[in-house]
């Protein structure tokens, strides 16, 4: 019962924060079974904390090396709570909180699909660090796709393998990959402003709006195809939302606009889980 209860606290913690950090992503989790609810949130708060490191205005690309390279080991060991508390605790003062809590995230996971959950988020941050180490030269449209698979095509991968590991919920693993990086895209696209200012940029050569949003929509008409497939279900009913969001967005740009409001979010979501 003991047990229980914390568990209760860590996931409301987690749901507090979930919000702070993600509007497209709150509403569908918040939706999910529980153990799946978890598990997803888990997932998406060590993922969020990881790339937290990965956008560090003020951290040196060596120490976001060392950090993420660190996560990596942390998440593959035999005691990854107490391996991750000493990756981080070094740098309380300049890590932000979602960062600073990846011990809690990570143990708001269900045992049986923590193997899942982990093994993503190591492999995420040694892609990551990687990335910060290539000081993330996106020349070609194959830089890009590796770039997208990196840090949200993996991350439609986890989520079809939790899928099953849920409810026996079959999906397709290549459409997963195309689901995430549809939803990267765009926000490539949306933050095409920020990340040239902080001298990143994830056009290929020669690409402007336009070559970008083809490869957007190509994307996400594979993540349209991959939701087709899936059976009703919680699976189905989280997709729904972040890929009517996606969608609404990319429209939105191509007028010239760049973020909805949020009472166009609020729309989108009745609609499509109505």
């Amino acid at each position: 019962m003991e047990g229980e209860f914390i568990n209760n606290v860590v996931l409301n913690d987690a749901m507090t924060m979930l919000k702070e950090t993600s509007r497209t992503f709150y509403i569908p989790i918040n939706g999910l079974d529980l153990g799946l609810k978890e598990a997803v949130t888990s997932a998406y708060l060590c993922m969020r904390a990881i790339d937290e490191i990965e956008d560090h205005d003020d951290l040196a690309d060596p120490l976001k090396v060392q950090l993420l390279t660190g996560i990596h080991k942390a998440f593959q060991s035999p005691q990854p709570i107490a391996d991750i508390q000493h990756v981080l605790s070094p740098y309380k003062a300049v890590l932000p909180a979602v960062t600073m809590q990846l011990d809690e995230w990570a143990q708001l996971c269900p045992s049986t699909g923590a193997p899942i959950v982990f093994s993503y988020i190591a492999k995420m941050s040694l892609d990551m660090a990687d990335w910060v180490q290539k000081g993330w030269n996106i020349h070609t449209e194959e830089d890009l796709d590796r770039y997208t698979y990196s840090v949200a095509g993996m991350v439609g991968e986890m989520l079809s393998e939790l899928w099953l590991w849920h409810d026996g919920t079959e999906s397709d693993r290549t459409k997963a990959i195309g689901f995430g990086r549809g939803l990267q895209a765009v926000n490539i696209l949306r933050n095409r402003g920020e990340d040239l200012k902080r001298g990143v940029d994830f056009f290929p050569d020669g690409w402007g709006f336009k070559e970008m949003q083809q490869y957007t929509r190509r994307n996400l008409q594979l993540a349209d195809s991959y939701i087709a497939d899936l059976k009703e279900g919680p699976a189905l009913k989280f997709c729904k939302i972040p890929l009517a969001l996606a969608h609404a967005t990319v429209n939105l740009i191509a007028v010239g606009g760049n973020k909805l409001t949020r009472d166009a979010v609020l729309k989108i979501v009745s609609r499509v889980s109505g």
